[in-house]
């Protein structure tokens, strides 16, 4: 089957009684352009002949298709039970491919896949759990790349800089330690079922900028960014009180500033 073909893509799932799943945010990726510029992005500065790299929401393949056909190891995580199945059959069962049965977010919880042990990660992520997905990743700093299709409206809170009406508390968290481009936007014609929005190809690098941080410190700076945000019209002394004297609002702060506050309120809870 070709994985790009909408016409048979929607043949196989009426064939084979399957449903597009909206609960689960099953859209499947059915335009070769838009797969080669994701599968480009990912694996641009992956060093190696055969990087290692996971996959989230593989749903019918295509984006694993594509990245087998470049030499790359794929460890694929899949929450539908019936997609998960197939998978593997419907590639060939290639020597370079696992294929986890699982919600992404357990499943890296748990442990039971070990996202520091990936060069990469390319994913058309789910729409209803990408961003949460996502965040998780950022959090434990693994992959040091990543690449995603989400959409427009996620990708433009994730790269937006301070000052920015999208800027919120997703683009603050990804910043802290990844540098987060747009790479190009993906039109909803792309996929099929045909989703309600746009999507967008966001690369995400890790730096060092912020390695030298505490676990204290990484836990205040999503505290305060956390409360800051929750209340993102009032100024941030209003919300912060005791701890932060400032007449700003938390979209107005660079990552920088934040860094800056959390220090001077973390000495402040040593003294």
């Amino acid at each position: 089957m070709n994985l790009t073909s909408p016409s048979q893509v929607k043949s196989w799932c009426i064939e084979n009684g399957f449903h597009p799943n909206k609960v689960l945010g099953q859209n499947f990726l059915v335009d070769r352009n838009a797969l080669e510029a994701i599968v480009d992005a990912g694996l641009e500065d992956v060093a190696g002949d055969a990087p290692r790299v996971l996959e989230v929401g593989p749903g019918l393949g295509v984006v694993t298709e594509e990245l087998l056909q470049r030499g790359c190891r794929v460890t694929a995580v899949e929450k539908d039970p019936v997609l998960a199945a197939r998978l593997a059959d419907a590639l060939g069962r290639p020597e370079r491919l696992e294929v986890v049965a699982g919600d992404a977010l357990a499943v890296l919880e748990r442990g039971v896949v070990d996202a520091s042990s990936f060069d990469a990660m390319v994913s058309n992520l789910p729409y209803q759990a990408g961003t949460r997905i996502l965040l998780d990743l950022v959090a434990m700093r693994a992959p040091a790349a990543m690449t995603v299709l989400v959409q427009t409206e996620v990708a433009e809170r994730l790269a937006a800089k301070e000052g920015s009406k999208t800027r919120g508390l997703a683009g603050v968290w990804a910043q802290l330690d990844y540098d987060v481009r747009i790479v190009r936007k993906v039109p909803a014609t792309c996929f099929w079922p045909r989703p309600q929005v746009g999507s967008s190809v966001v690369r995400l690098d890790r730096h060092e900028r912020n390695a030298g941080l505490t676990e204290a410190e990484r836990r205040m700076f999503r505290s305060l960014t956390k409360r800051a945000f929750s209340q993102r019209r009032k100024q941030l002394g209003r919300v912060l009180k005791d701890m932060v004297q400032s007449t700003a609002r938390a979209e107005e702060l660079s990552n920088e500033d934040w860094i800056a506050l959390t220090k001077g309120v973390t000495e402040n809870e040593d003294t």
